[in-house]
């Protein structure tokens, strides 16, 4: 790490360690922040944003529907950004055929982590704060048997990382995070700063906190994927998202180099501004998309009830659907509560309305997917 790179102390300082390399040291939240008619307009336009998404996930009929959906694309995306190749389509297949049990895939496991870390933190919401403690067990949950999962899941690292392209050291990485004998300091204050309550914007807030949390670094492996999820959680907390519906790891993946870049121009040049209009913008685009998204979706599944409401057991298979597009006959007869011979006949009805295809070719254990929902949640396919 080059300390000539860091050129404004008020917001950190590099700092030569006695072993001899540099890190750096984040000055104390919270910052100073310029609030130039730019950013003012940024904030307004992502607060509105962000309020008819939230407002979305009250109001719309069956949430729950689009909230699977919405995880799962949030968990592809965050872990795509850490290199995982896992597609949502890919998941939702995996999911049908191990259901609550572990993928044979690394890559779907690290995917999965980040469903089962983001669900659990929703439901930690419900009787604890955001906090260090939570933090900590946000990242086990994500980190158990996974790639880094060695490395201590859910405790702050005690050793030295840092963050460069492949082949970097401690010697020549760009950036290297605080020491571990300083860092707790570093993260209580991070704590406090979380727990402050009206005298920031929360928009304004998160991306603060965002941006503090990964020049902390403060585990061994997963920071960039915990501090993702904790965008999500910091806003559901606060009563500004209702529903995990915001993907805003779509964003970050969209405009990687310029996300990574921003947060490095924080620390070496105090440039917060350039940061938060990034984040503004970012998730003034995302829920823009999801309401869309949901839009659209809500009115396929009105499309779909329309076109099968003659036949009311098929009919009981459309919402399904919307939480995951495959089907087979076995989880027609659970849904359903009926035979298979019985489950079998009402999937062929799906299929000879076009509403379900058939995608193994087999003669026995066919899988069936809903593409005109799949294409929807996961507008890479074509």
């Amino acid at each position: 790490m080059n300390k000539e790179d860091f050129k404004a102390p008020h917001v950190g300082q590099a700092l030569l360690t006695p072993k001899g390399y540099w890190a750096f040291i984040p000055a104390p939240l919270p910052p100073e922040i310029s609030y130039d008619p730019h950013l003012v307009l940024a904030l307004s336009r992502a607060d509105a944003a962000l309020s008819e998404l939230s407002g979305l996930g009250r109001h719309i009929i069956n949430p729950h529907l689009l909230i699977a959906s919405y995880v799962r694309k949030e968990a592809v995306l965050s872990s795509r950004i850490e290199g995982t190749r896992a597609g949502i389509a890919e998941l939702l297949l995996d999911d049908l055929e191990k259901p609550n049990s572990a993928s044979s895939s690394a890559d779907l496991t690290e995917v999965q982590n980040y469903v089962a870390a983001l669900e659990y933190g929703i439901e930690c919401l419900n009787s604890l704060p955001l906090s260090l403690r939570l933090v900590r067990e946000i990242h086990g949950q994500l980190m158990v048997g996974v790639r880094g999962g060695n490395a201590t899941p859910g405790e702050f690292r005690r050793s030295q990382n840092w963050i460069g392209p492949p082949g970097s050291t401690l010697a020549n990485a760009p950036y290297v995070p605080p020491p571990a004998d300083i860092m707790m300091d570093i993260l209580v204050n991070w704590e406090v700063f979380l727990q402050d309550r009206g005298n920031f914007p929360e928009l304004i807030q998160c991306a603060i906190l965002h941006e503090q949390f990964e020049a902390i670094h403060p585990f061994l492996d997963g920071n960039g994927r915990v501090g993702r999820l904790l965008i999500t959680l910091f806003l559901i907390e606060r009563g500004r998202l209702s529903q995990p519906l915001l993907y805003f790891s779509a964003y970050l993946e969209a405009h990687r180099q310029e996300y990574y870049d921003l947060l490095q121009r924080v620390r070496t040049l105090g440039d917060w501004n350039s940061w938060l209009y990034y984040f503004l913008g970012g998730v003034e685009e995302t829920s823009m998309q999801a309401v869309r998204q949901a839009g659209a979706l809500m009115d396929l599944r009105e499309k779909l009830h329309h076109k099968i409401q003659s036949n009311p057991k098929a009919a009981v298979l459309i919402d399904p659907l919307f939480t995951n597009p495959y089907m087979t006959v076995s989880r027609a007869a659970e849904l359903l509560h009926v035979s298979l011979p019985t489950a079998r006949q009402i999937v062929k009805v799906l299929e000879e309305l076009g509403i379900l295809q058939e995608v193994t070719g087999r003669a026995w254990g066919k899988t069936y997917v809903a593409i005109q929902i799949l294409k929807l949640i996961d507008n890479s396919i074509e």
